[in-house]
């Protein structure tokens, strides 16, 4: 028996360290999910991401492992936390059609308390959200008056003090009252890091009383890089790592490395006192192009007593890691059908939240949430047309989920027997107001026609038009990598391809932005008194 337990015990030890080594794949957060922080509450891990002007704003994660990840819902879902009003073009002209909205979010957790800390442009407003449940709702923002301009804040909390860290020009620190967000005391200035473009994300750590002051520069494109520094004073002067960066893909032996752009970092401890470091980067679709905007990677990170942190062993990291992990929890997987039944939950009634769409689901604005709906009809999700078409940067009747894979296909069912004349509905591979592919159906003489739309930049085209006879029509977008093919059905086996497109012309590096491509439905039309609607009965997307 003696012998039976020692080998039941050997097993045991040989199981757990197959689970805690199993390695994993980067992304850990597929698609646009840019700007991660994370912060550890307990054995749980939290994690945000910025969105820019998609809402409800900053998805929050779960995580037990850092490795698989399960949203739990949002930390801005009311119109009262998130003004997205101006977003249009002709209504800022300096930044055109790209992103305004929700920047550089960052989370952290103090005695009990959850915090999420961002600027929103244009007006280049810091403010903070706080909860002590992050799945449920948060609170109204609280303001940081004192220092208006530029993004990417951050906390650092030390004690009972609470700190209050930003770019603008150079990095910029001082205390504050967490409960009004007022100044304390005078501003501090950190420097510029190593001088690099762009220095932003700063966060600071306190590790062997030493200050770590983590940050990126280069600018969140291919140069983009992870630097340190640190002081034994929180208000510097701070050195710099002589092996920075310590994380970055801009090099030669990294050229060809399918992930690019590594930056904006955090770093956390987990229980076991391991250090990881979340970051962004892109999975590039062809040379040097990226569709899919940024997307959240981790590396595990060595950090001795007194010494500097060391990302994988050599400053990279890659698609396959082989390296030991955490006991990993799996998560639920998204549904590869979404069948928009309604979900109830107990939040205001101006809450996006309220719609009962589900989690990983987005709009753009400042959503009228009457003109969605999946009660109308059980088991459908029902649009009313706006005259914002995807064309505008404001808030058109569009909801949408991000492309994760470079290979999918994205299908659709649509009732459109309740649409009206001069209505136009249908799916939509969606880049910008600009820069978008989509399978649109419309009435026109009383008649239903569907065709390809490709809007590029001043350019609308399309391709190919045909009748449809019935109400119930499959549409489609999927991607071999190289193109997008916009294709309809009338049995949903059988597709007629309406066009195919390059792939480049919806990527970062040809069209600008911070975001990457959503996949979804919209609903407009010319008329303001239109009564029509449009009927999804499910939304199915399948990765290769």
């Amino acid at each position: 028996m003696k012998y039976l337990h020692h080998y039941l015990f050997l097993c045991l030890l040989f199981l757990c360290e197959m689970v805690t080594a199993q390695g994993f794949k980067n992304p850990v957060l597929p698609g646009f999910h840019s700007d991660p922080s994370v912060c550890r509450a307990g054995d749980d891990f939290y994690l945000v991401n910025s969105t820019f002007q998609y809402f409800p704003g900053v998805p929050v994660f779960h995580s037990k492992d850092l490795v698989n990840w399960e949203q739990i819902g949002n930390c801005l879902t009311r119109p009262s936390q998130l003004d997205l009003s101006g977003l249009d073009s002709q209504a800022n002209p300096q930044l055109g059609w790209t992103n305004g909205g929700v920047y550089a979010t960052t989370i952290r957790y103090h005695e009990g308390r959850f915090y999420m800390v961002t600027t929103v442009f244009p007006s280049r407003r810091h403010f903070y959200v706080w909860t002590d449940d992050p799945a449920g709702e948060w609170s109204d923002p609280i303001v940081i008056d004192f220092a208006i301009g530029s993004c990417d804040p951050t906390l650092y909390f030390e004690g009972d003090k609470c700190y209050f860290l930003w770019k603008q020009g150079d990095i910029k620190i001082c205390e504050i009252d967490v409960e009004t967000g007022k100044q304390i005391g005078e501003i501090h200035h950190l420097g510029t890091g190593l001088g690099g473009r762009y220095p932003e994300g700063p966060h600071i750590y306190k590790k062997d009383g030493w200050y770590y002051m983590l940050l990126a520069e280069g600018g969140t494109e291919h140069g983009h890089q992870v630097n340190i520094l640190r002081s034994r004073s929180l208000f510097g002067p701070y050195e710099s790592n002589r092996a920075n960066p310590i994380l970055s893909h801009f090099s030669m032996e990294m050229q060809d490395n399918p992930i690019q752009g590594l930056g904006h970092a955090d770093l956390v401890q987990a229980t076991d006192s391991s250090w990881w470091m979340i970051c962004l980067g892109y999975r590039t679709s062809g040379y040097l192009l990226h569709v899919m905007g940024r997307e959240t990677m981790l590396a595990p990170v060595r950090w001795d007593e007194n010494a500097w942190p060391v990302v994988n062993g050599n400053g990279t990291l890659s698609i396959d890691m082989k390296c030991k992990t955490l006991p990993q929890v799996p998560m639920p997987n998204d549904p590869e059908r979404e069948e928009f039944n309604y979900v109830r939950r107990d939040v205001p009634a101006d809450s996006y939240q309220s719609l009962g769409m589900p989690l990983g689901w987005h709009s753009i604005g400042n959503v009228q949430l009457s003109n969605y709906s999946l009660t109308e009809r059980k088991g459908w999700l029902r649009l009313k047309p706006s005259t914002l078409t995807l064309d505008a940067a404001s808030s058109p009747t569009f909801v949408a989920r991000r492309q994760t894979e470079l290979r999918f296909e994205a299908t659709a069912l649509l009732d459109v027997k309740h649409m009206t004349e001069g209505m136009q509905a249908g799916i939509t591979a969606y880049a910008a107001p600009l820069n978008h592919y989509d399978v649109v159906i419309e009435r026109r003489e009383g008649k239903l026609y569907v065709k390809s739309n490709i809007r590029l930049g001043e350019l609308s085209y399309s391709e190919k038009e045909i009748a449809l006879a019935g109400n119930r029509t499959y549409l489609r977008i999927s991607s071999d990598k190289e193109y997008y093919y916009l294709q309809v059905s009338t049995d949903g086996h059988d597709f007629m391809t309406l066009a195919k497109m390059d792939f480049r012309y919806l990527s970062t590096e040809v069209i600008g932005g911070f975001t990457g491509v959503m996949l979804g439905a919209f609903a407009q039309c010319q008329q303001t008194d239109n009564e029509g609607v449009v009927d999804i009965d499910w939304f199915e997307y399948k990765t290769f």
